[in-house]
């Protein structure tokens, strides 16, 4: 049985997704959280990480720890996210495991679905086809994590999921053109058009691929909603269900930034999948949706990113 005094170790606090968990697990009242910083544990040792776990004991854990980024940062430094992520997950997952850890949430990807599979996507899509080029890498990775929850539940008797997350953004987001994704990517573009006094903005590939966008506090209100919920299910989709072209989610910014400018697009860069819609039926059954509109997110985002300047 979870309670506010159950053990929760949360790697990856200091992150985009990890600081928003970290936040709704202290305001629903968790009180033995236990986070630490890459410089007092580094996740790639695996000796470490075990010694770790035998000495904080905790009774949950939840993984928002990865080597993440963009289009760019993902096809250019594959060998990196393959190493780094297949690392980090294994010797978490397997220390849990050792340490006797019965309950696990793992951050999946919605990149991990076959690139051209059907929409909206449903869980049971996953590994039925080839994946996006740009991702490949990364997407292998999360898939073998996603496999070492299933099979560790299914072997050991536990319950380790993995929650599936649509494209994600939020406080203490990533603003570096060259690792970032694409909703604050659009962000910085726009804002620095406006600030510059330019005309135009420039978008990868033709601006025509589909994305979900889901805010960053829904999806940590669901890691903890599906923390204490039993489920048959150990592989779950959160979504928004909200789902623009990346050229309507740029004409969104610029209308909240009260500024029109003319949209280019750099077709030498990719397009990436075309569409990552995932259908959410599984979660809704179990009685979670976003609650989070994007015009009252985004407003809070934005006026987090003014205060980076």
């Amino acid at each position: 049985m979870i309670s506010k005094n159950s053990k929760i170790f949360l790697a990856g606090h200091n992150g985009m997704v990890g600081s928003a968990i970290l936040k709704r697990l202290e305001k629903d009242g968790y009180k033995k959280i236990i986070t630490i910083s890459k410089k007092k544990l580094n996740l790639l040792d695996q000796i470490k990480v075990e010694k770790f776990f035998k000495k904080t004991k905790p009774k949950i854990v939840i993984i928002a720890a990865a080597k993440v980024g963009g289009i760019l940062a993902n096809n250019n430094f594959k060998a990196n996210f393959l190493y780094e992520n297949l690392t980090i997950q294994s010797n978490i997952i397997h220390s849990s495991y050792l340490s006797g850890v019965k309950n696990l949430i793992f951050l999946g990807s919605s990149c991990i679905y076959p690139k051209k599979t059907k929409q909206p996507i449903k869980e049971s899509y996953f590994m039925t086809g080839p994946l996006e080029e740009t991702n490949d890498a990364y997407s292998i990775a999360k898939i073998a994590g996603v496999k070492m929850c299933m099979e560790y539940s299914k072997q050991y008797k536990l319950n380790y999921k993995t929650l599936m997350p649509a494209n994600m953004f939020g406080s203490n987001d990533n603003y570096d053109l060259k690792s970032s994704h694409f909703f604050p990517a659009l962000i910085k573009k726009i804002h620095k058009a406006k600030t510059s006094g330019k005309k135009s903005v420039i978008l990868w590939g033709n601006g025509k691929p589909k994305r979900e966008l889901l805010y960053v506090e829904d999806f940590a209100d669901a890691c903890v909603f599906f923390m204490k919920k039993r489920t048959k299910e150990n592989f779950i989709n959160i979504g928004s269900g909200l789902e623009k072209t990346i050229e309507d989610f740029a004409k969104f910014i610029m209308k909240k930034l009260n500024i029109n400018l003319k949209i280019k697009y750099d077709l030498s860069k990719p397009n990436g999948m075309l569409r990552k819609k995932l259908d959410l039926t599984i979660a809704n059954k179990y009685g979670w949706k976003a609650k989070t509109k994007l015009d009252e997110s985004f407003k809070k985002v934005y006026l987090e990113y003014l205060k980076l300047k």
